[in-house]
């Protein structure tokens, strides 16, 4: 059932007058190890029934928070959605896969492109043309982050979620299940921040890879690849080749562990690539993702060079007592094709539905095991998921020749089909057991030719 506008109306201002509200003094409370978050969540119990709602503070507004945020708010939660650079242009590929268009209700004009051809080139330059299955309503959507995220937080806020331009800087917790959050309010044409504090039941921490809540419950490290980014404005008639086509590069020269990308954008392509191993020459293997795609980008002028860490794998810890890290944070971007939006957005809105149905809609307390019921969740419905693009990454990005059997492998239609299907829907796609065979026995193939290839490659180095 939808909620009517006054009563979002109501939410709105409830939350505005919680803000105020929620000023308190910072002596007396405890700083926040992660003994003390255990002990409060033992004394905490979920269920007991509030005087009023159940307030949520989630940090950052990519979009694992905004969703979160969305649908906290829509369930009944006061919402605080903290954000410091909403203008933010994350280095991002910013390629959404076809599911979450529907899933996620984005409207047509935040899609800059709808990639429905790829070209991957391997480290020879050998190209296989991709996407040869698609239907003439698939395709895979092309956003600039700063457009879908601005367009997900301003959702949030109209279902009730207040919306604030600060910056997180800690968490104390109170002794009685409430959190303490410190932040510098930036809201106005305010260059130095504003210390202000607010009191919540829970956190969720949607704050990147650099997390400040993760740091706070001790969340633990992890590796991260380093993301380097150049948007270019090129011709109109080099924008009309890339219109509806993405490039994908592979090969030592690119990266050692990841690939080079070049996706359309509104009215400019962004050109960039990644790496774990060697993050001090992330410069070198963009001028050579640069240098294999200069035929098709020249006359091309940079508008914009970004970059950004991006997680390797989950974190350690990502609940402790009422705090949850969800999105980068929480480390959910894949191997080997370093998706991360979708992952983010989804890992969002599980965590704040789980809050919202263990409180009833915001009228009962939560702690820890509401939060893990999130967690068990997602690692039952994606660990799969994860593991496999993680053994496909050291597979075949390890080498030369294991790129040259990969790229030969998506020559294949079947393997096109299977591919695209995982990716556009996020299901597992049940296959042709024959084809299945056929395919099994093709990757053996491509992988002993790999190694074939790079036992030749060493003794011509010697």
């Amino acid at each position: 059932m939808q909620k009517t506008a006054a009563p979002r109306a109501a939410r709105r201002l409830a939350a505005k007058r919680s803000v105020r509200g929620a000023q308190v003094s910072v002596q007396g409370r405890r700083a926040v190890t992660p003994a003390a978050y255990r002990e409060l969540a033992l004394a905490v119990s979920a269920g007991q029934k509030l005087d009023r709602k159940l307030r949520v503070a989630v940090i950052g507004g990519g979009p694992a928070g905004a969703c979160a945020a969305e649908t906290l708010a829509e369930g009944g939660v006061e919402t605080f959605l903290v954000e410091r650079k909403m203008d933010n242009c994350k280095p991002c590929g910013g390629a959404i896969p076809l599911c979450m268009v529907d899933e996620f209700d984005l409207p047509e004009e935040i899609i800059d492109r709808k990639v429905t051809k790829m070209k991957m080139v391997s480290p020879s330059n050998v190209i296989v043309d991709v996407g040869q299955t698609l239907s003439e309503t698939e395709y895979i959507g092309m956003c600039r982050r700063e457009v879908m995220d601005d367009f997900l937080r301003k959702r949030a806020q109209a279902l009730g979620a207040t919306l604030i331009n600060g910056l997180f800087m800690k968490i104390s917790e109170n002794g009685d299940g409430t959190y303490t959050l410190s932040y510098n309010d930036y809201e106005g044409d305010a260059k130095a921040g504003e210390p202000k504090e607010m009191v919540v039941d829970a956190v969720i921490g949607a704050d990147g890879a650099n997390s400040r809540v993760a740091k706070c419950i001790d969340a633990g490290e992890y590796d991260y690849a380093i993301a380097f980014q150049e948007r270019m404005r090129i011709p109109d008639d080099k924008m009309e080749y890339y219109k509806d086509l993405a490039e994908m590069y592979v090969g030592d020269d690119v990266s050692p562990d990841f690939y080079g990308w070049v996706f359309p954008k509104y009215d400019h392509v962004a050109v960039g690539t990644g790496t774990v191993i060697n993050k001090t020459a992330i410069k070198q293997y963009q001028k050579a993702t640069r240098d294999r795609s200069a035929p098709k980008c020249a006359g091309g002028k940079i508008i914009r060079v970004e970059a950004h860490p991006i997680p390797e794998h989950p974190r350690p810890r990502r609940v402790q007592g009422s705090i949850a890290l969800v999105g980068d944070a929480a480390g959910y971007v894949t191997k080997c094709s370093g998706e991360g939006i979708y992952f983010a957005a989804k890992s969002g809105r599980m965590c704040a539905e789980a809050i919202v149905e263990g409180s009833k809609g915001g009228t009962e307390s939560v702690n820890e095991s509401t939060l893990r019921n999130y967690l068990d969740k997602w690692d039952k419905k994606y660990w799969a998921t994860y593991k496999v693009l993680d053994i496909l990454q050291k597979v075949f990005y390890r080498s030369n020749p294991a790129r040259e059997a990969f790229v030969e492998m998506c020559q294949d239609e079947y393997v096109q089909k299977m591919t695209f299907d995982s990716y556009l829907y996020k299901t597992v796609v049940p296959g042709n057991p024959l084809d299945d065979i056929k395919l099994l026995g093709n990757t053996v193939g491509s992988i002993f030719r790999a190694n074939a290839l790079r036992t030749e490659a060493a003794k011509v180095q010697v």
